[in-house]
């Protein structure tokens, strides 16, 4: 399975309105630490697909976003529980402890 992208037009319908808890990942094609987070992502995506949602937000791209969620440097992952941020990330971590922390919130 791959990481879903979304966008400005169906982000709401995606994220705010998704019936489980979804993990954002706010980041660009030109930036080196969001070429890492991306495996990991996807590791994250195989082993809690059951229970996180997880999709990608390209910040250049969706501007408005970045700015509406206070995005200031990437990568941030935002996780969204019932349509509220829940927590946020930033920069990249080793995937167990990405793991633990989006455990604890959900």
């Amino acid at each position: 399975m791959t990481v879903a992208s979304v966008s400005e037009s169906n982000f709401s319908s995606s994220v705010m309105k998704s019936g489980k808890p979804v993990l954002v990942d706010f980041w660009a094609p030109w930036c080196g630490p969001c070429r890492m987070v991306a495996p990991v992502l996807e590791e994250l995506d195989k082993e809690m697909g059951g229970k996180i949602k997880i999709v990608k937000v390209n910040v250049d791209d969706n501007p408005r976003l970045a700015s509406l969620f206070q995005v200031q440097s990437i990568p941030t992952l935002k996780l969204f529980k019932d349509g509220r941020a829940a927590a946020t990330f930033v920069g990249f971590k080793p995937k167990q402890e990405l793991k633990a922390q989006i455990e604890r919130v959900i």
